[in-house]
């Protein structure tokens, strides 16, 4: 009774007369009779043998408010037979609702969930993906940091304060006696200025510590059955570290290429599933209300923006066009040329700041070990700089220009730090002929480079701390005063500067080189993780304050859901580059006569089949199966195999998803249609309403519209029968 009054309520009877007698309203008119009983709600539950049943979907559907249908559902569950499995659903239950408080409460936990929050509301998606990214990668590195600590630094440091038995590798070192020199302990007595030097510049007292390669020993410690292979040890852990790194990406990727692919990179769903589903009516208290407000504001401006430039390059003539290609490709040209500029002054910086630094002291000599990173540093603000300006002619939508700029810039960064790497690599290796007269007997450059993995990492670590340095005093003495000028003087030069704009293309790829960096570094400084997880979070603060105090909203904003993807594919790069150093130095180059754990191998892969030698027979063969042709040939047939069949699932779930797309619009042409249809309609029956009545000229004439007849408009005739 109260579902039928219900339906009443919602549908009443007509006030004018039917010749059918019936009591259905106008929307129901077209509903054929038999099907009347769907309407009505059936309060039994389905039968067990219906599996069918459409009994939930004509729940969903009823007109009801949600006490109504909530009582209908208990009545439902009540009369639902119970089944010997109920102990089961009820676990079931348990560990549902378990999982969901633990993710509540987990959420507490978040690193700075709510800061992110506040910046996504102030300044939108875009600026906002930068510190999602930031923090990703601080996560990335502790985690990092307590692997290399679990299995490198703490085992050498209890081995070495505790005095175990160790053995070491015994070798024929005869002719090369000389190689085994290096004694980098500085004297007792030092002034303080040269230990401040030291720790900027990573030598001294911080080149004979555990900060390094070359502090660690070559030793295999053995104690009561117990056995630790330090060198092995050392390998295998920067192995996992660079594997888990990769792992975290790829899983991070996955994440955000499913929805770059489900938002096909343009707006979720389209403006009306922002408008009417996007709000969320949790939130509480106005700070959140603003928040989420701006947020959707910003969102809508990234939306306009990118229609406007759809039309406007869908308008564009024939002439217009190709001028407007032929534009792109010199621009392209002129930033090419900039490039190549640059790597050919940081490859001339690196081979002076090499050969010179020997010859002075102090400070002069500081500077001549910092000069390739200034070089670098100082490329790397100038090119991507004048690189954007470049961008803006090209008249790309503002997510491909933020796309571009970070592709152009990360290219120059990473290929910056390639070219130090080479130019390093030709001096040490003698330009690749180890039977040079400066590479004889040691088979690397012993004269200037007693322990080259440990002169690796100080420039790795150089780097580090000179991006840091840069970013403090750019945040003290550049963004500080220039906001103060512009908020306290009216002139036309400050006021057309303006407070700056947080660009996300720069700031990210200072992110990608920096960690690009620690990759390179991690293997020849093992501390290097844990000084980039410090670094990156006073990077949060930082960059925090700046945006809130002297950074204003963008003028342009850009769409972050393809963006977060191309920020971990350049990161992905770094990770290639990084990646192929580590590869070349474990198994191309002799390892230091004088310092490492490696000290004593031909190359440092070495020590994984003198290490495999020391297992039982089934060990080493599976090894040797695992590593032969005859395991790898099959997995490469079986991961290509695999590769083209999720390559061709994720080309029918798009077109899949095309179509349905499609289907969309058609439906919201539809649509609007029958709005305008409505609304002639009702222009029609407004007018005819203002005219005076004419006689009528027959009593079964009914009014017509588009030359057909409509009864729901007769005055005189009740609608159909339901």
């Amino acid at each position: 009774m109260e579902l039928r009054e219900f339906n009443n309520q919602v549908h009443p009877t007509p006030d004018y007369p039917s010749p059918y007698g019936s009591q259905h309203s106008l929307r129901l008119r077209t509903v054929p009779a038999q099907e009347t009983s769907a309407a009505q709600f059936d309060w039994a539950s389905p039968p067990e043998d219906a599996e069918d049943s459409n009994e939930p979907r004509n729940l969903r559907e009823l007109p009801l408010h949600m006490g109504l249908k909530r009582a209908v559902w208990q009545v439902q569950q009540m009369r639902t037979p119970v089944v010997s499995s109920s102990w089961n659903i009820k676990q079931s239950q348990t560990f549902r609702r378990f999982c969901e408080v633990a993710k509540y409460v987990l959420s507490y936990f978040v690193l700075w969930k709510r800061g992110i929050q506040m910046i996504g509301g102030h300044f939108g998606g875009g600026v906002q993906s930068y510190f999602l990214f930031l923090r990703f990668l601080v996560i990335l590195n502790f985690l990092s940091s307590l692997l290399i600590a679990a299995f490198v630094l703490i085992p050498s440091i209890v081995f070495r304060s505790m005095n175990f038995n160790s053995t070491i590798p015994t070798v024929n070192l005869t002719g090369v006696e000389i190689c085994l020199q290096y004694d980098p302990k500085p004297d007792t007595l030092m002034v303080f200025i040269t230990y401040v030097l030291d720790l900027i510049s990573g030598t001294g007292f911080m080149e004979y510590s555990y900060l390094f390669y070359g502090y660690y020993n070559n030793s295999m410690v053995e104690s009561d059955g117990f056995s630790y292979n330090i060198p092995l040890a050392y390998l295998l852990t920067a192995s996992f570290y660079f594997l888990f790194c990769f792992i975290c990406m790829i899983i991070r990727m996955g994440g955000t290429s499913r929805v770059a692919v489900v938002t096909g990179g343009g707006a979720t769903g389209g403006y009306s599933t922002l408008v009417f589903t996007g709000w969320d009516h949790g939130l509480q208290g106005d700070r959140t209300t603003n928040l989420k407000q701006s947020n959707f504001r910003n969102r809508l401006q990234v939306d306009l923006e990118e229609e406007r430039l759809k039309k406007k390059a869908a308008s564009l003539t024939l002439g217009q066009t190709v001028s407007l290609y032929a534009l792109r490709v010199f621009l392209n040209i002129v930033v090419l040329i900039l490039i190549g500029a640059t790597f050919y002054g940081i490859a001339k910086a690196t081979q002076f700041s090499q050969l010179k630094q020997k010859e002075t002291t102090g400070f002069v000599a500081l500077l001549l070990q910092y000069l390739p990173s200034m070089v670098i540093t100082a490329s790397n603000f100038v090119v991507p700089l004048l690189c954007d300006k470049i961008a803006l002619l090209e008249k790309y939508s503002p997510s491909t220009t933020v796309i571009l700029a970070l592709l152009r810039a990360v290219f120059l960064r990473l290929v910056s730090l390639g070219v130090l790497l080479y130019t390093l690599w030709e001096q040490i290796t003698c330009e690749g002929d180890i039977y040079k007269e400066n590479c004889i007997p040691c088979n690397y450059y012993y004269n200037e480079y007693k322990c080259w993995e440990t002169r690796v990492g100080q420039e790795m670590y150089k780097l580090t701390l000179f991006d840091f340095l840069i970013t403090i005093a750019t945040l003290i003495l550049v963004e500080f005063p220039r906001r103060i000028v512009v908020d306290h003087c009216s002139c036309k030069l400050t006021q057309w500067v303006g407070r700056q704009e947080f660009l996300v293309a720069p700031n990210v790829l200072a992110l990608v080189y920096s960690q690009t960096v620690v990759w390179t570094g991690a293997f020849f400084c093992p501390l290097l993780p844990f000084i980039n997880t410090i670094k990156f979070i006073l990077f949060y603060y930082c960059k925090k304050i700046t945006l809130f105090q002297n950074c204003q909203p963008a003028t342009r904003n850009f769409r972050s859901t393809t963006s977060n993807f191309f920020f971990l594919l350049v990161l992905v790069f770094g990770w290639m580059l990084a990646t192929m150093v580590l590869l070349y130095s474990v198994t191309k180059i002799h390892p230091s006569y004088g310092c490492g754990p490696f000290r004593f191998y031909p190359t440092m892969w070495e020590v994984v089949p003198q290490a495999t030698e020391m297992l039982n027979n089934t060990s080493a063969e599976f090894l040797f199966y695992i590593g032969s042709q005859k395991f790898s040939i099959p997995l490469f047939i079986f991961s290509c195999v695999l590769l083209c069949y999720v390559s061709a699932l994720t080309s029918v779930h798009g077109k899949s998803v095309a179509l349905l797309k499609s289907q969309c619009k058609l439906e919201q042409r539809d649509k609007q249609f029958l709005v305008r249809q409505i609304e002639e309609l009702n222009a029609t029956v407004q007018k005819e309403q203002r005219e005076p009545q004419q006689p009528q000229r027959g009593t079964d004439t009914a009014t017509r519209w588009n030359q057909h007849d409509n009864y729901a408009f007769t005055r005189d005739e009740d609608p159909r029968p339901y």
